[in-house]
């Protein structure tokens, strides 16, 4: 799928892996819905980029915000062509704690917001996508979709996250192969350690810790190196129903 002149909604877009995918797209000339729950962050990004960004307000499990996200790439753009899934939490917590067992809301957070989040979005944004008129190949639309190397190699403590980065992986091909008649690929990436937000939390000892685990490049990945994934996976027709680790060939150890 070309680039320019394409339609994408991006969630997760105000910040981190998203807002690296954002600003790709749109460098490429793309128009871009940024969905995210980061008001100020969402707006401040859209406003930067002018009149091919506009921000959404969206939280990725609620079906009204999700379909809102949609219908406001129809109105302001006149369609859709592509998705990218990066809106996500991470959390921590052992099944058998200090405190007794994981709270079940705990676990079912994590499935919610990463897999059923991704989900909604999927099915809202694929009905939109095959209404359009196919491009080269008879493509309509292509969505990627983010998990994590925890869905391979989760940590002790990662159990709710691994579940819904795993379930992530797992629909990928099953999702890929029903949408194929409509032209619509899917395609999910698993990044290793990257600087996010999040990582930037961590006290500078522990990141260069981190970043000494990873084989080569020995370093924390940078958000940009993800958005460059995703725009090749736009481009590239034939990348379909595929998991692509993005991880600099890192293995986790159990803690």
């Amino acid at each position: 799928m070309k680039l320019q002149g394409s339609i994408f909604i991006v969630t997760g877009g105000a910040s981190g892996l998203g807002e690296a995918s954002v600003r790709a797209l749109h460098d490429g000339g793309a128009c871009v819905v940024i969905a995210d729950l980061n008001v100020e962050a969402g707006e401040r990004l859209a406003a930067a980029l002018g009149e091919r960004a506009v921000f959404a307000r969206t939280n990725v499990a609620d079906e009204g915000d999700a379909q809102s996200a949609v219908e406001l790439a129809k109105s302001r753009f006149g369609g859709l062509n592509g998705l990218v899934n990066c809106a996500g939490i991470g959390s921590a917590g052992k099944v058998l704690g200090k405190n007794g067992p994981l709270p079940l809301a705990d676990f079912a957070r994590s499935i919610q917001v990463n897999l059923v989040g991704t989900f909604n979005m999927i099915r809202l944004a694929a009905a939109a996508m095959a209404e359009g008129a196919p491009q080269d190949d008879g493509e309509r639309g292509v969505i990627v979709n983010t998990a994590s190397v925890a869905a391979f190699d989760g940590q002790i403590g990662q159990a709710a996250y691994a579940a819904s980065k795993g379930g992530i992986v797992s629909m990928t091909l099953p999702i890929a192969r029903e949408l194929a008649k409509n032209g619509i690929r899917v395609v999910t990436i698993a990044p290793g350690l990257f600087l996010t937000p999040m990582m930037h939390t961590l006290p500078p000892e522990v990141q260069e810790s981190l970043a000494a685990s990873v084989p080569f490049p020995q370093r924390l990945g940078q958000p940009a190196e993800y958005a460059r994934l995703v725009c090749s996976i736009v481009d590239n027709v034939m990348i379909n129903g595929e998991t692509i680790r993005l991880d600099g060939a890192i293995r986790l150890a159990p803690r």
